[in-house]
């Protein structure tokens, strides 16, 4: 890289399939975002989606010699458990790139072996099982994809009692249904380390006692959705919930620590009706879209788009 471009930046992002749905297309509006940013810093950049022909990709981006790969790449072949390969790919290639890093994103993309790291690391999260025969009959339990983030796969008809789940389909896994709030807060790199930013709870307004509280698909993406429209982000709390929230800030650095994390990140939370937080995920490559919890939470912290993007491309060069 002889006559690299410091100032040259590809934006990376999955490629989208023929017909994509709303949750698909979102990361057309964050490299949009990205790349609007990184132009206020004076960056040059172009996009690039990532191809399984991996001899073809690597040269693609040897051709432009940028001076980092902004990496927004979610699923590889559609499936969100191989979108570690993009940053294996790019470590192998000593290619700089922004975001989590292989091990990170592997870890935190297996939801099951992250609840087992989160164990290890005596971070309370809700009981699981992969297998009927290891369900308690008197819980209560969703099923979710052990790989997908974004709430997909994820509905209100997910929802048993133990004693009704015959069987845990494969790439699935059963997680005790915490009753209660939800919350995420995001965290961004920093210069003193990761800053954890003012946590969001999300409230359900309208939502009779035999309808579910949880943020799945619906309520992310489907517009006309009566989860959509009743489900809503807020940052306003009464002095007394002072507590719940520096503990779920101090639970955030922790994740950040446990699982190597850089750039951003985001930790989502159930808090049950005795008031104990639960981690139920961590994302490593959380949606940056304008409209996101991410970049909500950011607004809430006073930072601009472009400080955001500033940071997140510090944290590339810190070990």
């Amino acid at each position: 890289m002889m006559n690299q471009d410091t100032r040259q930046v590809i934006i990376l992002h999955n490629p989208l399939s023929p017909n994509p749905a709303e949750d698909e297309r979102d990361v057309l509006d964050q490299s949009h975002w990205v790349k609007e940013a990184l132009k206020e810093l004076g960056y040059h950049s172009q996009r690039m989606a990532f191809n399984l022909n991996i001899p073809w990709f690597i040269n693609g981006i040897r051709k432009i010699d940028p001076g980092f790969i902004f990496n927004l790449v979610e699923t590889v072949d559609g499936r969100g458990k191989l979108s570690f390969m993009v940053p294996a790919i790019l470590e192998s290639g000593d290619i700089r790139f922004s975001g989590s890093g292989s091990t990170a994103m592997f870890l935190t993309t297996d939801k099951v072996t992250a609840k087992k790291i989160l164990r290890a690391e005596h971070i309370i999260t809700p009981d699981w099982a992969t297998t009927s025969g290891a369900i308690e009959p008197t819980k209560e339990y969703i099923l979710k994809p052990i790989s997908e983030d974004g709430s997909v796969g994820i509905t209100d008809e997910l929802i048993y009692m133990g004693n009704q789940i015959e069987h845990v389909p494969d790439d699935w896994f059963a997680e005790e249904f915490i009753q209660g709030r939800e919350f995420n807060v995001s965290v961004l790199a920093g210069a003193r380390g990761p800053e954890v930013l003012p946590p969001a709870e999300m409230r359900f307004r309208n939502y009779t006692e035999d309808r579910p509280r949880i943020l799945g698909y619906k309520a992310k993406w489907e517009t006309d959705s009566f989860e959509y429209k009743n489900t809503v982000r807020s940052f306003a709390f009464e002095a007394k919930e002072a507590s719940l929230l520096a503990g779920l800030k101090r639970i955030s650095a922790q994740c950040w620590s446990a699982f190597g994390l850089k750039g951003y990140a985001r930790v989502d939370f159930r808090i049950s009706n005795e008031g104990i937080p639960y981690v139920i995920e961590i994302n490593a490559n959380p949606c940056i879209s304008p409209n996101s919890g991410f970049i909500a939470a950011c607004e809430q912290a006073g930072l601009g788009n472009t400080e955001v993007i500033k940071r997140i491309i510090d944290d590339i060069n810190r070990k």
